[in-house]
């Protein structure tokens, strides 16, 4: 059966489909052997065009000011693509935007899609780079007007009647196929390397192209976790950047969960990913401090969080760190001037009370430290293991959680100094010791408590 491939590409105000506006585009109609018909436009956009993209392009507001807007050549636009295979090289950006704008003047676009790095990377392995224009370079194909949508396009026609012809291994018939699960993935990242994923909770790993972990994620199942960053059209510059870094994925499986959340967070705090932002507000901003002053005061004063100085206490916010040191102060009649969060009316109303006696209020300072710490108990978290003949254990450490793994199914305990050598230690944050401190208040049964 002959298909007829619309080859694509435009060239747009951004990345975002929100903000974004398609400023030129350039659709040719390929019967599998040649171009049969050829239609490009400048396009009026809703925004200014900004200065770097003019500087890339060409194209600024000058130039488009008496060209169509999109709304205007919708209809022909929708006309050419329907019933055709659409062609582009890292395709997704260009479909997603497409579709959202003729979506938005009344076009329900649907079509199957085929992703020009894609497919070179499976006619052509071995290349250093897929870009157009590298491909381009190493096969010898003149772009002419790079980066205007009409001479991207004619090179990527070029690309596309090569790949064709070398397709010995019929890997655009296998493409097209709807259950393929090629059309949506990134553009640099193997079929294979998804096909290996287990559908088991865990952490999983994405690569760039040097093998370097550029973001870190947990699942419950870890394949259609991985497989949910990958569809949807939503489209924005840093998704875009995103799935053209994937080169790679791995994986560690946890028969947990919880497991696989400390799993996580542990491992995002060690190398901070490029594209991991979420858990970087979790961080301590403020901490509990310490300090004799010139009087041998044992001051406790709020400070913002520095990793050089170990706080008695982390908090996220300034209100936080404020309000426990007020519930501290009143529990233990500490002075509010000497923890500098106001004025005391103790030391107003009473200029000879314990508050100016160095020795007699360091007691009750070292009375709130010493209760506060046997308030944060330790404890270990019980949950199901790898197999049937074991179970996991996660320890929690008064103010930092610890370590994690495994025992066997009949092994017991009573002091955690008993157990926690067997396990793998790790450096703990803020955000999971409230997690598992969270987890532990809302499954008691299976958390065990302990004395050291």
């Amino acid at each position: 059966m002959n298909h007829l491939y619309a080859i694509v590409d435009i060239e747009t105000t951004g990345g975002q489909l929100a903000s974004g506006s398609i400023t030129e585009i350039a659709i040719l109609i390929h019967d599998g052997q040649q171009v049969v018909q050829r239609y490009e436009t400048l396009i009026r956009p809703f925004y200014s065009i900004p200065r770097f993209i003019s500087v890339l392009t060409g194209i600024d507001d000058e130039m488009v000011k008496n060209s169509p807007t999109f709304e205007t050549v919708a209809e022909e636009i929708y006309e050419l693509l329907k019933d055709k295979i659409f062609v582009a090289h890292n395709v997704n950006f260009d479909y997603s935007f497409l579709k959202h704008h003729l979506n938005a003047c009344g076009y329900n676009f649907n079509a199957p899609k085929l992703c020009t790095v894609r497919l070179s990377r499976k006619i052509f392995p071995g290349l250093r780079s897929y870009s157009l224009g590298n491909i381009c370079a190493y096969l010898n194909i003149d772009i002419a007007n790079r980066h205007r949508a009409g001479g991207d396009a004619d090179a990527t026609a070029v690309l596309f009647q090569m790949l064709l012809d070398h397709d010995t291994e019929q890997v655009v018939a296998k493409q097209l196929k709807r259950n393929s699960g090629e059309q949506y993935l990134p553009p640099n990242l193997p079929k294979a390397a998804l096909d290996q994923l287990p559908q088991q909770p865990g952490v999983y790993f994405f690569h760039d192209q040097k093998g370097k972990v550029i973001y870190i994620g947990k699942a419950v199942n870890i394949q259609k976790r991985v497989k949910s960053h990958f569809t949807g059209n939503k489209i924005t510059r840093q998704r875009q950047d995103f799935l053209r870094d994937i080169h790679d994925i791995s994986f560690e499986c946890y028969p947990t969960e919880l497991m696989a959340l400390v799993a996580e967070a542990v491992a995002i705090k060690k190398s901070w990913p490029k594209y991991n932002r979420a858990l970087k507000g979790h961080e301590p901003k403020y901490g509990l401090f310490s300090y004799l002053d010139q009087n041998d005061f044992n001051r406790l004063i709020i400070g913002k969080y520095n990793k050089s100085m170990v706080p008695l206490r982390s908090f996220h916010d300034l209100h936080g760190a404020r309000m426990f040191m007020h519930q501290l102060t009143e529990t233990y009649d500490l002075c509010p001037e000497l923890c500098k969060i106001g004025d005391c009316p103790v030391c107003k109303a009473e200029p000879d009370s314990i508050h100016k006696d160095a020795e007699a209020y360091n007691k009750r300072v070292a009375q709130a430290l010493e209760e506060d710490r046997n308030a944060q108990k330790s404890f270990f978290i019980k949950g199901k293991g790898r197999q049937e003949d074991e179970y996991s254990l996660i320890w929690v450490d008064p103010g930092a959680f610890y370590a994690m793994g495994y025992l066997p199914a009949d092994s017991s305990f009573s002091t955690a100094e008993e157990v926690v050598p067997l396990l793998q230690a790790f450096e703990g944050s803020l955000y999971i010791v409230q997690l598992l401190t969270k987890y532990a208040k809302e499954h008691p049964k299976q958390v065990i408590y302990t004395d050291l």
